[in-house]
């Protein structure tokens, strides 16, 4: 059984996104986006996260970040393609979806856990031109 639960990454992860309403009182208060918000960069999408519910889920975000492997992790590889991280680090296939390992790694971007080895620019420079992420904490 993967140390990952999909589902349960895609539940967090809506979760931790502002709701239509939350967005539709920002917008009626004349800001583009909702104060406070935790933006962070996914692979093909920005994310803003409501800084209180993604907290909240810190503790679970780390744990499912840990659980990816060896090479993802600062004191193991020191960073990994994005690509193989559909994987736990028991080679359990966790997900065959790349929203899922985008979902993800956005949170842990959001929460100072995860982040990009280069910046977006430097991208087309990787294998297949996919990000290598490394998990800091």
């Amino acid at each position: 059984m993967p140390l990952i639960d999909a589902n349960e990454v895609e539940s967090l992860f809506m979760d931790c996104l502002f709701t239509d309403e939350e967005v539709a009182a920002a917008k009626r208060d004349g800001y583009a986006t909702p104060v406070g918000a935790v933006v962070a960069d996914g692979i093909q999408n920005k994310f803003g996260f409501h800084p209180i519910r993604l907290e909240s889920h810190r503790d679970k975000v780390a744990e499912w970040l840990k659980a990816l492997p060896s090479r993802f992790q600062q004191n193991g590889g020191g960073g990994w393609s994005f690509l193989n991280a559909c994987n736990d680090r028991n080679g359990e296939q966790w997900t065959g979806f790349h929203q899922r390992m985008d979902q993800l790694f956005s949170l842990g971007v959001a929460l100072g856990l995860a982040k990009a080895v280069l910046p977006r620019e430097m991208w087309d420079v990787l294998p297949g031109g996919m990000p290598y992420y490394v998990v800091t904490a």
